[in-house]
């Protein structure tokens, strides 16, 4: 049994304590030790999911589900936390998502897969694109920091604006993005379906014998997708009250803690597959979900936030537009040659480690 496969089993048991710890006050800290693990088998459950329904599905409607659901857990958290008004913590969990997929997933797949093979492959065309797509991610929330740094005073109106209007163009974006990989280049991407059945215990050397139940899955993608969101309820009601008493700052919070509850599934996946030799959808996988959380999470969640009366907007600090940069510029350099050894996942944990303490000392502004 695979190591997801143990971990979407035996966390399991951290629903009910959490809900326990809940309901007879356990104490914040008891609660949100508990909802974080508990969060994280049911990322995995959605995520497997909605793999196991792409592979009855087809290649084009099972990679839309997967692009659409690839962070699900990580949106209905962030859902959740700008609903409790939480916007700073939200807006620091979009940059934590990013930073921790290209540095701390992509290092820790090309590391734990450099040493068990000497040198892997994958193909370079696709980083190039998704290099190429990220830059402009970093253009858009690079953008409203410097119209408020370069001018005298900008009204919040004008910044909420742009934002929804860069949210819109961002959506356009991430559209032509799935256009491109799943209908007028979906060659490029072929790795990412069939490995998914690859994956699959059900399938064999028949692939026809054996079919996932589509219902069963659907069900569970509802019911894993619902149980997600009551945990990411008791989760973010009590995150701010522990991260306070144990001495973290909003900023650490989003960028580290967040990303790497509600990334569990991404985590397990990258790395999984890179120990198998499939550095192709391990890279997919991570660098996909930067894409997909830049160019589709975040523009979501400016309108959702207009929506629910809790506004939102693409206004960074510059440490984080620093911090999304440097992680950008290092991924683009180690994946531009399709090759990757473990010294270079090395480079990636050692770059994602000096950021996450710098986030961890910056002071509360």
């Amino acid at each position: 049994m695979s190591i997801k496969k143990i971990l979407s089993i035996v966390l399991l048991v951290f629903i009910p304590i959490s809900i326990a710890a809940e309901y007879l006050h356990w104490g914040s800290l008891a609660v949100f030790i508990t909802s974080a693990l508990g969060i994280i088998p049911l990322a995995i459950w959605l995520s497997t999911a909605t793999e196991e329904v792409a592979i009855v599905t087809g290649p084009s409607i099972g990679g839309l589900l997967n692009a659409v659901f690839g962070n699900a857990t990580e949106l209905i958290i962030a859902i959740v936390a700008l609903k409790a008004g939480l916007i700073d913590i939200v807006k620091a969990s979009i940059t934590g998502t990013i930073i921790s997929n290209l540095l701390l997933v992509m290092g820790l797949s090309m590391l734990l897969g450099g040493l068990k093979y000497k040198e892997q492959e994958f193909k370079p065309v696709i980083a190039r694109v998704n290099g190429s797509t990220m830059t402009l991610a970093v253009i858009a929330i690079l953008l409203p920091a410097m119209v408020i740094y370069t001018s005298n005073g900008v009204e919040p109106a004008a910044i909420q604006n742009l934002s929804l209007i860069t949210a819109i163009v961002l959506i356009a974006v991430y559209a032509l993005t799935l256009l491109f990989s799943l209908k007028t280049h979906s060659y490029l991407y072929d790795v990412g379906l069939v490995e998914l059945e690859s994956e699959n215990p059900q399938n064999t050397d028949e692939p026809t014998a054996h079919k996932p139940n589509l219902w069963l899955w659907v069900g569970v993608l509802v019911a894993s997708t619902v149980a997600v969101a009551f945990e990411s309820e008791i989760f973010v009601g009590v995150v701010e009250e522990t991260t306070k008493g144990l001495g973290l700052t909003p900023l650490f919070t989003g960028v580290i803690l967040l990303p790497i509850v509600g990334g569990a599934a991404e985590y397990v996946t990258a790395v999984g597959v890179a120990m198998k030799n499939n550095m192709d959808l391990s890279v997919s996988v991570a660098m996909g979900s930067s894409l997909l959380v830049a160019l589709l999470v975040a523009p979501i969640l400016v309108i959702i936030g207009l929506v629910i009366h809790q506004p939102m907007d693409l206004n960074f600090s510059p440490f984080e537009v620093v911090a999304v940069a440097i992680a950008v510029t290092i991924a683009n350099l180690i994946s531009l040659d399709g090759r990757s050894n473990w010294l270079e996942g090395v480079l990636l944990l050692a770059t994602y480690i000096v950021l996450a303490s710098a986030f961890y000392f910056h002071p509360i502004t």
